[in-house]
């Protein structure tokens, strides 16, 4: 599994309008088109849309 960053503050707003807390997850990849984070504790993988 790739390792997670901290994440950028706009990053931080996608997660706030997808409902999530910023503070509870990692970015693991960033394109264009989708985000995917991954949770600090357990680890889940989700995906955002852009």
């Amino acid at each position: 599994m790739k390792h997670g960053k901290k994440p950028t503050a706009r990053q931080k707003q996608l997660m706030t309008d997808e409902g999530l807390d910023c503070r509870e997850w990692l970015v693991t990849k960033d394109t264009p088109d989708l985000m995917e984070i991954v949770n600090r504790e357990s680890g889940r993988v989700k995906e955002i849309g852009k």
